[in-house]
C-alpha cells in the first residue's frame, strides 16, 4: 500500500506513466480511426514494428531522426495500403490479413537488420539518432507539473495533441462524420452518396500513419535502437484500451494511460527485486481484464435492449 500512494505523489513515476504511455496513445488513435468506419486493424502491431525498424534505420544512415521518423511513418502507411487493398479489392480476410502482416513485418525487420548491420538482435552497433527532447519554460517552474510533463520527447506532446484532434476529426468534421456514417450504417451511407470504400481506405491510411508514429517513438525515442519484436504486443493492447474507450478519443485516451500505469508500476516493483518475468506480465494481465469486463457489459446491454 505504500508504494501505491508514494507513487501517486511522485511525480517522477506520473513522468514514467506518460513517457511509456505515449505509443499506446497513438496506437489506440490509429485503433479509433479505423474502426470508426467498422474496420479492425489488427494490422497495427506490425506497422509500429515496420516503423521502428525504418525510423531507426534511416534516422542512422542520414544523421536526422526526422528525416528516419518521416520515412518509418511512411513505411506503416504503405502496409496500411496493402491491407486495405488485399481487404476491400481481393476481398481477403481483414483478420487474415492483418495477422499475416504482423507475421511479415516481424519476420522481414529481422532480415533486413542481419543485412544491413550484421546483427539479428538490435540495431545499437549504428549509433542511431533519438527524436529530441523538449525543455519548455512555461512547464518548468510549475510544482509538481513541471517535472511530470517537462523535458518528454517531442512525439510525447504529439501524442497528447493528436488526442484532442482526432476527438475533433471524427466528432466534428464533416469527413469524420461521413466516415462515422459508414461504419454505423454503410447501406444509409450508400444511399446519401458516400463512399463506403474511399472511406475504409481512408480510415485505415490514417490509422497506419498513427501507428508509424506509434512505433518511431518506440525506436527513436522510448530508446534509442530498434530491436527485434519490440513493440511487445502494444498494438493489441491498444486495440483493448480503444476498445474500453468505444468510439471516444477521449476515453481512449484514458484507457491508455491505464495501461501506462500498470507499466510504469511494473518497473516500480522490479526495484523492489521482483522478477521481471513476474512485472512484465502485468499490462497483459489488465488488458484481459478489461476484455472480460468489456465483453461482459456490451452481454448486459444488449440484454436490456432486447428486452425494451
Amino acid at each position: 500500500m505504500n508504494i501505491v500512494v508514494s507513487n501517486i505523489v511522485d511525480p517522477a513515476f506520473w513522468y514514467s506513466v506518460f513517457r511509456v504511455s505515449t505509443p499506446l496513445l497513438f496506437a489506440v488513435m490509429a485503433a479509433l480511426l479505423s474502426s470508426i468506419t467498422g474496420t479492425i486493424n489488427i494490422a497495427i502491431e506490425g506497422m509500429m514494428l515496420m516503423s521502428a525498424f525504418w525510423g531507426t534505420i534511416i534516422g542512422a544512415f542520414t544523421r536526422n531522426p526526422w528525416i528516419g521518423l518521416m520515412v518509418g511513418i511512411f513505411s506503416s502507411t504503405i502496409l496500411a495500403l496493402i491491407l486495405a487493398f488485399v481487404h476491400l479489392k481481393l476481398n481477403a480476410n481483414l483478420v487474415i490479413a492483418g495477422v499475416a502482416i504482423n507475421l511479415l513485418s516481424s519476420g522481414f525487420t529481422v532480415f533486413m537488420l542481419f543485412l544491413l548491420t550484421g546483427e539479428k538482435g538490435t540495431s545499437a552497433s549504428l549509433g542511431s539518432q533519438p527524436i529530441p527532447r523538449l525543455d519548455i519554460p512555461l512547464l518548468r517552474d510549475i510544482p509538481f507539473v513541471g517535472k511530470m510533463l517537462n523535458n518528454h520527447n517531442a512525439l510525447t506532446y504529439l501524442a497528447i495533441i493528436s488526442i484532442f484532434v482526432v476527438d475533433y476529426f471524427i466528432r466534428k468534421t464533416p469527413l469524420g462524420v461521413r466516415m462515422r456514417a459508414v461504419g454505423e450504417n454503410p447501406n444509409a451511407a450508400v444511399s446519401v452518396g458516400i463512399s463506403v470504400s474511399k472511406m475504409k481506405y481512408l480510415s485505415l491510411i490514417l490509422s497506419g500513419i498513427f501507428a508509424g508514429f506509434a512505433g518511431a517513438f518506440l525506436s527513436m525515442g522510448y530508446v534509442s535502437w530498434f530491436a527485434r519484436d519490440m513493440t511487445s504486443g502494444r498494438g493489441f493492447i491498444a486495440l483493448a484500451a480503444q476498445a474500453l474507450g468505444g468510439k471516444s478519443a477521449i476515453f481512449g485516451a484514458f484507457g491508455a494511460l491505464l495501461f501506462g500505469i500498470a507499466e510504469a508500476f511494473g518497473f516500480t516493483l522490479q526495484s523492489l527485486r521482483i522478477p521481471s518475468e513476474i512485472t512484465n506480465m502485468i499490462p497483459f494481465i489488465l488488458t484481459l481484464i478489461v476484455l472480460v469486463i468489456y465483453a461482459r457489459l456490451r452481454i448486459k446491454s444488449h440484454s436490456r435492449i432486447q428486452e425494451l
